[in-house]
This record gives C-alpha cells, structure tokens and sequence, in this order.
C-alpha cells in the first residue's frame, strides 16, 4: 500500500452564518492557486449551498452515494480546469432525512469517498454547523479541524460548545481557530485569545490559531454574484487573508507528511453513540 499523501480538513463552527461555506470555497481556490490539487466535498446534508456560492446546478450528489449506490467519481464537478485539479463533490439541500446519519452511514461513505480523495493534495469537507451526529461524526474523521468563529460572543460560546462536545464525546482535541469577518489583525488575535483561554481553563487544551480573514465588502458582493471572491476580487484584503491561511495549511502539510503521520484520506473512529 502507497503512504497517504492527501491532507483532509473539516471546516466546521458552533453556528451558522459565519462564513464557513464561504471561507472553506475561497481558501480551496488558494491552496489550488499555490499549485495544490484539491478535493471539494459539501458535506451540510441538510443545508447544503457550495453549489449556490458557485452558480451551477448539480445533477447529481452526494447522498446519491448512499441512495442509489452512486458511483463517487459520476459526482465530481470541476471546479477549476486545470492541470492540478479543483473539484467538488456537491451535496443537495433540503434532505431532513440525511441530516442525522448514524455512524454506519458515515463510515460506509468514508470507504467509498477514500479512494478518490487519495488522489488529490487536500480534500476540504464543509460540514455543517452546530453539533447534529453528522457534523460531529464528520469533522472527526479528517486529519485538521479548522473551527471558523467571528468576534460575536454567541460564535465563540457556540464554537467553546462544539469543541466541548467533540472533545468529550471522541476524545479529539486538535482544532485550529479561523477567526472570521475582524476589523483588524489584532481584534483576531484577541477573539482567538479570549477562545484559547476558555478552552484551557475548562477543557484542559488550546487550540492553535489558525489566523484570521477581515471583513470585506468584496465578500458580499461576490456572494450576490455567486463567484468566489479569489476570483473576483483576489486582491482584496479578504483574499490575501485567505491565501495567508491556505499557505499556512500547505507548510502544516509538508510537516505532516515528513513525520508520516498521515493515516487515510477519512479515519474510521470506532466510537460507540
């Protein structure tokens, strides 16, 4: 068998409407501007909008997997044409039904969706917020968890809660924080800091920041537009943020990959719930 080369990461957070779809986009189009092939793959089964931020219309997706017994590379879409490859696996909105899947679920479309992703550098899941069995299930099967939080003290209670519950319930204590939509370099690292000290105190870890992107009206304007803002505005201070933070999680990889620590694509964890 082949040493695993691909570096997934789970972007998750406590609540919605913090920009984690947005961000998880834009920073996958940085990791393939930097020369990385990049896996996609939407995994908010109940309220999924990867595809509505890019403007197209899947004819197929992810819980077809799991439906039909849907052959995972069929779903592909490319994202980016281009030699190192960007592609996305989407998901459909509106399915109560998979919200909740139970670990047998999980585990069987982490089997089918391994081979694929070890084909690629990175594979980014966006997974949705708050702490239903499938988000919590799927951000602990990735090697990073990025956590996105805002300055908004309900964002970072809800993000000390979902950590809690992660923690306690899979015994995973490694998350790295993306603090998002700051006004300055320095109310990030404060967000980050009030975070941390929390986490310490009560659960007995840090996590390690990750960065921060600032607000930006390119941001909204690209989301009415339903393109990523890289592509719109890459020189805006959203974008340079982002690329920063795809670069950290590049040398994260390089680290990663010459102490060998990279297991599959997907773990399985066998935990009881």
């Amino acid at each position: 068998m082949s040493e695993n080369t691909t570096v997934s990461i789970a972007v998750i957070s406590g609540k919605g409407g913090v920009g984690k779809s947005n961000l998880a986009l834009n920073i996958c189009y940085c990791l393939h501007q930097i020369g990385r092939s990049v896996l996609l793959m939407d995994c908010d089964m109940g309220l999924a909008n990867m595809d509505v931020l890019l403007g197209i219309a899947p004819q197929k997706h992810v819980q077809d997997i799991l439906i039909e017994n849907e052959d995972p590379a069929s779903i592909i879409l490319p994202v980016v044409n281009k030699d190192n490859r960007f592609d996305l696996i989407p998901a459909n909105s509106g399915m109560a039904d998979f919200v909740d899947l139970d670990s047998g679920a999980r585990s069987m479309l982490c089997s089918k969706i391994n081979p694929l992703a070890a084909a690629y550098d990175f594979m980014c899941m966006d997974i949705g917020a708050g702490i239903s069995s499938t988000a919590l299930g799927f951000s602990v099967m990735t090697t990073l968890r990025v956590v996105v939080v805002t300055p908004e003290p309900t964002s970072i209670t809800d993000s000390y809660a979902m950590m809690k519950v992660i923690a306690s319930r899979y015994n995973v204590t490694d998350f790295y924080i993306l603090v998002n939509q700051v006004e300055s370099s320095t109310e990030g690292k404060q967000t980050y800091a009030r975070l941390s000290a929390v986490c310490k105190r009560f659960l007995g870890f840090s996590p390690i920041f990750l960065g921060e992107v600032r607000s930006d009206r390119n941001v909204a304007e690209a989301v009415r537009k339903q393109k990523a803002f890289m592509t719109l505005s890459p020189r805006s201070p959203a974008a340079m943020d982002c690329l920063t933070v795809a670069n950290s999680l590049n040398r994260l990889r390089d680290t990663l990959l010459a102490q060998g620590d990279l297991e599959s694509p997907l773990r399985k964890l066998n935990v009881q719930e």
